[in-house]
């Protein structure tokens, strides 16, 4: 093959690779969604370039990592997503926003890799994804052949195609936050009033049909507005965000938790009775006295009122009468109650835990969990 013969060969190879890339950025540009998005991306290159290895490394905490943790994932995602700590991720990329080719000293890379997979591979690409000009984590591209990703091979194809899938990702994190926040709380990421209404009602058949109990509990912050004025709205917003992580990690994933108003939490808590759902309860309520919110100086003991309402109760008809229930008891369980703002928070120099009397605990001296 004469010279001219190998320029025009290279020509034709380069304008088939240019059109791959071209395919690939004309499939992702129009979706809407993380998991379509990421699933199309990574089987296109798979497919097009037919490279054995693609993935995706996101950044821990990143605003993409948490909408996607918070929304859930194919199975797909869960083998080519890796969510990795941001400094590690910045040492290996060395901060650089273009794409960085290596066939040696692989090892270190090898943090980018999704858990429990194992890649045999002898040359890598790592092109840096961005959000508003913040670098967010890479599309990763690996072959077994040391010369595939050669350091010193032209990147700007991948370069572009690490731009558009940056703006893509920003269109679809602009669309997926709208649409979590039709279903979620703002502040706490709890599922709003609106959504837990229509969950109630679907739990309530499902017991009424299947004959299993289901549990309301209604929560309320004794002294809330106390500590907004007394600290400012906030810290009032810190405590709140700190109560709903509480109840979200007390609680199975098969229940439903929920801010439906101000203050005010609701446990939907499905096969569980009275005495499961006081049970659960007094757990919380153990955790909060050993486990106070902490800022500056202060230690805020959380203290809470609740009402817990069940389908075996002969006043139940329906779920709204079952989530009232749960209302009133919980207005009643605040009657009786003698707690007083300055229980509630207190002062700690020394920033040592203040013991307060503790709920239900098991003989190891840790919070009895009666489910």
């Amino acid at each position: 093959m004469n010279e001219l013969d190998a320029i025009l060969l290279r020509l034709q190879e380069n304008e088939e690779i240019t059109k791959k890339f071209h395919r690939v950025e004309t499939k992702i540009l129009s979706i809407l969604n993380f998991k379509d998005l990421f699933e199309v991306l990574l089987t296109e290159i798979q497919e097009n370039f037919k490279v054995p290895y693609v993935w995706i490394s996101m950044v821990e905490n990143c605003e993409i990592s948490n909408l996607i943790e918070s929304l859930g994932s194919s199975e797909l995602l869960k083998e080519h997503i890796n969510i990795i700590d941001k400094e590690v991720f910045l040492d290996l990329i060395e901060n650089h926003a273009d794409p960085i080719l290596i066939n040696k000293k692989l090892k270190p890379y090898f943090k980018l890799f999704p858990q429990n997979r194992k890649f045999f591979i002898k040359s890598l690409a790592v092109a840096p994804l961005a959000l508003d000009g913040e670098i967010i984590g890479s599309l990763n591209q690996a072959d077994a052949s040391p010369s595939r990703f050669q350091p010193g091979i032209d990147t700007s194809l991948l370069q572009q195609l690490a731009l558009k899938v940056s703006i893509c990702l920003s269109n679809v994190t602009a669309h997926e936050k709208l649409k979590f926040l039709a279903y979620h709380d703002a502040l706490t990421g709890l599922l709003n009033r609106r959504v837990m209404e229509k969950i109630l009602k679907r739990e309530f058949q499902r017991a009424k049909r299947y004959n299993t109990p289901l549990s309301v509990v209604f929560i309320d912050l004794d002294f809330f507005k106390h500590l907004n004025d007394t600290y400012g709205h906030e810290r009032g917003d810190d405590i709140l965000v700190f109560m709903a992580e509480i109840l979200m990690k007390m609680s199975r994933q098969s229940d439903i938790v929920a801010r439906f108003a101000g203050d005010e939490f609701v446990l939907i808590l499905p096969e569980t009775d009275q005495h499961k759902a006081e049970n659960l309860m007094a757990r919380i309520v153990a955790h909060l006295q050993l486990n106070p919110y902490k800022f500056q100086q202060y230690e805020v003991f959380i203290a809470l009122s609740y009402g817990i309402a069940t389908t075996c109760q002969a006043e139940v008809e329906n779920h709204g009468s079952l989530l009232k229930s749960a209302d009133e008891k919980l207005y009643q369980h605040k009657k009786l109650r003698a707690v007083k703002p300055q229980d509630i928070v207190k002062k700690n120099p020394d920033n040592k835990i203040i013991n307060l009397p503790s709920a239900v605990m098991d003989k190891n001296g840790h919070p009895a969990d009666g489910r």
